[in-house]
């Protein structure tokens, strides 16, 4: 299965290129969420917060017929985000990169062309399996580095959904960084979108497009 190895894509050189010459719009003070409006107090701990001064201008609507990824759900994407369809032959090489606990990666979204160091991931499940919280729990189980997982129950769009925010140790820091997934039911089987990033900093610059994502989704 995955074994962390998806989230660690990004090439040693590669990242620490990024810590260096990459600016980071987040400072851990109290902001305005630019998704839902409402006032953040994050103090930079990943503790789930999104902070950033600067609204997330809408790009694309993701998942409908003759967008990069065609999806059961569709949902609009940051501005510069850059979605490519993932297609993961089973038995192959990369299938242990691209499956994870009950799911298929069906869509990876680049953040690199927006200026953060990152992915939006789509995943997809068999139709069989509806209950999101069991395959979040088995999609974060199948990543040996994961802890601290804290489930909610929310909604994605009109959509019941179930979100789970965690950490993950990286060999390239030297401390967990943050991840986080939301899942819902389709009539195609469950979707899960995940979020992660080179380390919690980025990943915190990255939460607008990710809320974007998740209030914005609509079944396809």
């Amino acid at each position: 299965m995955m074994r962390g190895a998806v989230r660690t894509l990004v090439p040693a050189v590669l990242a620490a290129v990024a810590l260096a010459g990459c600016s980071s719009s987040g400072s851990g003070t109290a902001g305005t969420d630019p998704v839902s409006g409402k006032t953040d107090t994050a103090d930079g701990d990943g503790d789930g917060g999104t902070d950033a001064a600067e609204p997330v201008a809408k790009g694309i609507t993701l998942g409908v017929v003759g967008s990069p990824c065609v999806l059961p759900v569709t949902f609009d994407l940051a501005a510069d985000w850059k979605p490519k369809a993932v297609e993961i032959e089973p038995g192959s090489d990369l299938a242990a990169l691209g499956e994870q606990g009950t799911v298929t990666m069906v869509c990876e979204i680049d953040a690199k062309p927006a200026g953060n160091i990152g992915y939006l991931r789509v995943w997809q499940g068999k139709a069989s399996d509806g209950d999101p919280q069991k395959v979040l729990e088995a999609f974060v189980a199948d990543d040996p580095d994961s802890a601290e997982e804290s489930y909610t129950q929310t909604e994605a769009g009109d959509l019941a959904a179930v979100e789970v925010s965690y950490t993950v140790d990286s060999e390239l820091l030297d401390e967990p960084k943050t991840e986080r997934a939301f899942a819902v039911a389709t009539p195609d089987g469950p979707v899960v979108v995940h979020l992660g990033g080179l380390d919690t900093e980025e990943h915190r610059q990255m939460l607008p497009a990710y809320e974007l994502a998740k209030k914005t989704l609509k079944l396809g």
